[in-house]
């Protein structure tokens, strides 16, 4: 039997814990973002920098994701196009073979590009090969050159993106999996095995409009902001709650756990306590840095400074 951590969907909450404090039961956790491009693209470096990181107490590892990236860089445009992104799906699986127990999310899948039955056998299977250690961190995108070579209509990508996932769901829990759409419809098939997490792999929605976070609470187990300073962090937060107090909760969804990745570099402390007292869940780390070495020491700073404090 796998360990209850690895089949619990995480804790979560959706209601700003801003009188909670530093050493307060919910403590902040650790995850490090990054670990399938530029230098981590070299799976080598991936797996010293994973097995560095679990050892460390980090409780997670994020990949990002463009399938092609404008040439040359324009805005919106978050990297040049020769940075080398690994597959989500084929990084993770590579590195649940040179892990034990720290999680593996995919911060984030464009899912409004992916074939949504295709994704879920790939996520099925990373979950599978993980012992049920997937996050499976979604969003709609931003880069429209992206979709226009990918052959995605940019328009509905947030319609897309929901009934996508409602399809994947489908295909994960019905003994006999039908679903009907706009986007997509199947009956008579199946897909084995299934995420060893049930229902489902945890689902984490990326994004910081209204939009976003209404999918988050209507479908999500987390949410997640990506390079968020305090004052826009407590800005989300707001519109969080807000958008609850609205629209509600998913049924049977529970509380949302909150991740985020704060501004490139290291926080000290008391950021990353003030981080704690607006709601925050897990602080996803983004390195400031580029080469192996400089990727080892970076999480050996970050556990000295960060992990266990908060």
């Amino acid at each position: 039997m796998l360990p209850d951590r690895r089949v619990q969907l995480p804790r979560a909450v959706v209601d700003v814990r801003r009188n909670a404090g530093p050493g307060s039961a919910d403590d902040v956790r650790i995850g490090l973002f990054g670990i399938n491009y530029g230098a981590c693209a070299d799976i080598a470096v991936a797996v010293a920098v994973a097995r560095a990181a679990e050892a460390t107490g980090f409780d997670s590892l994020w990949t990002g994701e463009h399938v092609v990236l404008p040439d040359p860089q324009v805005a919106p445009s978050p990297a040049p196009a020769w940075l080398p992104f690994l597959d989500p799906a084929i990084a993770l699986a590579a590195l649940a073979q040179h892990t034990k127990r720290i999680l593996l999310g995919t911060g984030i899948i464009i899912l409004p590009q992916r074939n949504p039955l295709v994704l879920a056998k790939e996520m099925a299977s990373v979950d599978v090969v993980s012992g049920g250690r997937l996050l499976f961190g979604v969003g709609i995108g931003y880069l429209e050159p992206e979709f226009r070579a990918l052959g995605i209509p940019f328009e509905d990508k947030g319609p897309r993106t929901t009934e996508y996932l409602r399809a994947m769901i489908a295909l994960w829990t019905q003994e006999k999996p039908a679903f009907e759409g706009q986007f997509v419809s199947f009956s008579g098939i199946n897909a084995f095995p299934r995420p060893v997490q049930k229902p489902h792999p945890p689902i984490v929605f990326g994004g910081h409009t209204r939009a976003s976070l209404r999918r988050a609470l209507e479908l999500g187990s987390g949410w997640y902001g990506f390079s968020m300073d305090l004052a826009t962090t407590a800005h989300c937060m707001d519109m969080l709650k807000e958008t609850q107090a609205t629209h509600g909760r998913g049924q049977g969804l529970g509380k949302l756990e909150i991740s985020i990745t704060p501004p490139a570099g290291l926080p000290d402390l008391e950021t990353a306590r003030r981080y704690s007292e607006l709601g925050v869940d897990r602080l996803i780390l983004l390195p400031n840095v580029v080469t192996r070495d400089d990727l080892l020491d970076y999480v050996a700073d970050a556990g000295r400074t960060l992990v266990g404090r908060l």
